[in-house]
């Protein structure tokens, strides 16, 4: 294709005036440059495409036969030029987030991202902590929404949210009456835990550090469903996020336990790649989770 759309467009203005130096001023551009523009496109394909006298400048036949074409062209530009403008806006967004907090927490903000972006699609792509972090490193998902902090040089991180682990068992369980659990009985518990590399258990092991070695793991889960099943029907005792387990308390189906002096609380976190383009979707859902926590 040996023309441009910038020649497309003095072609269509001088047409319209009659006049190069009018097309021109419309277009903000000189009267030189505007002449060249012309002389170049009818070089290219060897046509002539007005009639020249003086400073009036009129279509010939080629010029008349071109004119509906170029202007169904540029017609056609414009609307290709505002639909990608506008895919820019709609808030197309992919979001990878750890199982606790995709499968509780995003859902609370989806409604109102898409209030705002009411065309956009939204991708929930959940995981544990280390595999939502390698989506984000890897570009595969727009922002990581993750329950640990995780160094690495290439990962910014963006203080989200306050959590808190609780300790829970069946309401039939032993320990249900007792409330306060002390270092004998965290010890004798079957525990049913998330998986080593989680982020809920990666704050019970540093809560418990020193009582791990005698702690026994009964079973492991990577789904926070799985192990209230488990809980429930009496296999042990667990530990999950309170945003897990507020409904199951309320109706009685859970009872939660103490641990004296044990710090469970842990911090949520955005995670972005740093060196990324600047995305309006993303921010705007940032601010937006941020905002209702």
């Amino acid at each position: 294709m040996n023309f441009t759309f910038r020649q497309l467009t003095i072609f269509l203005a001088v047409a319209r005036h009659e006049n190069v130096s009018r097309a021109a001023a419309e277009l903000n551009l000189s009267q030189s440059a505007a002449s060249a523009a012309l002389q170049s496109l009818e070089k290219n394909y060897g046509v002539s495409l007005f009639e020249r006298q003086g400073n009036k400048v009129q279509l010939n036949p080629v010029g008349h036969s071109l004119r509906k074409e170029a202007e169904m062209l540029y017609t056609h530009c414009q609307q290709f030029e505002q639909t990608l403008r506008q895919h820019g806006d709609l808030g197309h967004l992919k979001v990878g987030a750890s199982f606790t907090i995709g499968n509780h927490l995003v859902v609370r903000y989806l409604a109102d991202y898409l209030s705002h972006y009411p065309d956009a699609d939204v991708d929930l792509d959940t995981a544990n902590t280390p595999e939502i972090v390698s989506k984000v490193l890897n570009y595969e998902v727009d922002v990581g929404m993750i329950e640990r902090e995780v160094q690495h040089r290439d990962l910014e991180l963006i203080p989200w949210m306050e959590d808190e682990l609780v300790v829970f068992c069946s309401a039939g369980h032993p320990l249900a009456q007792r409330q306060t659990l002390n270092n004998r009985d965290i010890k004798s518990a079957r525990w049913i835990l998330r998986e080593p590399d989680s982020g809920a258990r990666h704050t019970f092991d540093r809560a418990l550090a020193e009582l791990l070695p005698e702690i026994n793991i009964y079973r492991e889960f990577r789904h926070n469903e799985a192990i209230k099943s488990a809980v429930e029907s009496g296999l042990g005792i667990g530990c999950l996020s309170q945003v897990v387990l507020q409904n199951d308390f309320r109706n009685g189906n859970l009872v939660p336990l103490k641990l004296a002096r044990r710090n469970m609380r842990r911090r949520f976190y955005f995670a972005l790649p740093k060196k990324r383009h600047s995305k309006a979707s993303v921010d705007y859902w940032i601010e937006l989770c941020r905002q209702q926590q």
